[in-house]
């Protein structure tokens, strides 16, 4: 099985040796479009083999489209953070150019495979996949949710003083600080609700944590996460290469799931072969519904940026 992953900064590079590591695909190609860069990623990932104990192929590209042919899933995380004094218009007009730019040369390497979108802000740069490609829905996959969830469980696990493994939950709507809804009341550990262990002013501040996660990591290390983002990547590949069938909550296009059409926002999913195999409609309480309603609005606001780039 092979794998494509464009952009090899932190998180594509972190992405393809967590792949890598623990042999999810036999090939994987690492693309950028700084001269070199792809290439030394990839060898150095490579001369982990002998003391790491894996086979998997790891190459890389300068822009060179063709070496990424028949690929079975393409992971895009390219794009440009903000910049001081950027306005959030420009940085969807760049980096929606970027994406377009990609999806479609990939596509004409690799007419089948399944796309899984990482660059900001993800939610728009999955519905503009998804349009500008017109795959059908099951094959553009938002990552953001994945990556959500893992820091809701972590800090449910803090909060608990009990194994992050041992606890589920998940998040949804929009990947962003205000749009994202962890649910605290379907969160279990070991299949008893948290909120038998902890008080709802500690699930209120592991819900705000949670929220500001990404932002958290940006100002301690001064710039973007990439460990668990890449590692929600490759956790995702997992389960599309080996049919695993996980629920992974993922921004997918609903068409009346949630009461919302024509967007693509964080809902969990199962998540298989085929891409999206099902959308999982969950029963949401009427203050759930409220703030899913919101994050829609929010996420359906951004995308109107959108439309120099698709016109």
């Amino acid at each position: 099985m092979k794998v494509t992953i464009v952009g090899a900064g932190n998180v594509g590079a972190t992405c393809a040796d967590a792949i890598a590591y623990r042999r999810i695909a036999s090939e994987i190609v690492l693309l950028d479009i700084r001269e070199g860069f792809a290439e030394g990623k990839a060898l150095d990932i490579m001369q982990t083999q002998t003391t790491l104990g894996f086979n998997t192929k790891v190459s890389g590209s300068t822009n060179d489209y063709a070496k990424t042919a028949n690929s079975d899933v393409v992971v895009i995380t390219s794009g440009i953070p903000r910049k001081p004094g950027m306005t959030r218009e420009e940085l969807i007009g760049i980096n929606a150019g970027i994406v377009k730019s990609v999806a479609e040369n990939l596509l004409q390497h690799s007419p089948n495979a399944i796309v899984v979108v990482v660059s900001n802000p993800m939610d728009t740069m999955t519905y503009l996949t998804l349009k500008a490609t017109g795959l059908p829905k099951n094959r553009v996959i938002g990552m953001g949710g994945a990556l959500d969830s893992s820091r809701f469980k972590t800090y449910l696990s803090q909060a608990l003083d009990k194994p992050a493994n041992d606890i589920h939950g998940m998040v949804i709507g929009g990947h962003g600080d205000t749009t994202m809804i962890p649910l605290t009341r379907l969160a279990a550990y070991n299949g008893v609700p948290v909120s038998e262990f902890l008080s709802e002013e500690e699930l209120t501040k592991v819900a705000s944590s949670t929220m500001v996660g990404g932002a958290t990591l940006t100002a301690l290390l001064g710039t973007s996460a990439w460990y668990a983002p890449g590692a929600s990547v490759a956790y995702l590949v997992d389960s599309i290469l080996n049919d695993q069938k996980k629920m992974i909550p993922c921004s997918v296009f609903l068409e009346g799931e949630y009461g919302q059409n024509d967007i693509c926002i964080g809902v969990p999913c199962i998540i298989g072969k085929n891409g999206i195999e099902k959308i999982v409609d969950l029963e949401l309480n009427d203050d759930e519904k409220a703030l899913f309603a919101k994050s829609a609005d929010a996420v359906r606001a951004m995308n109107g940026d959108l439309k120099s780039v698709l016109s």
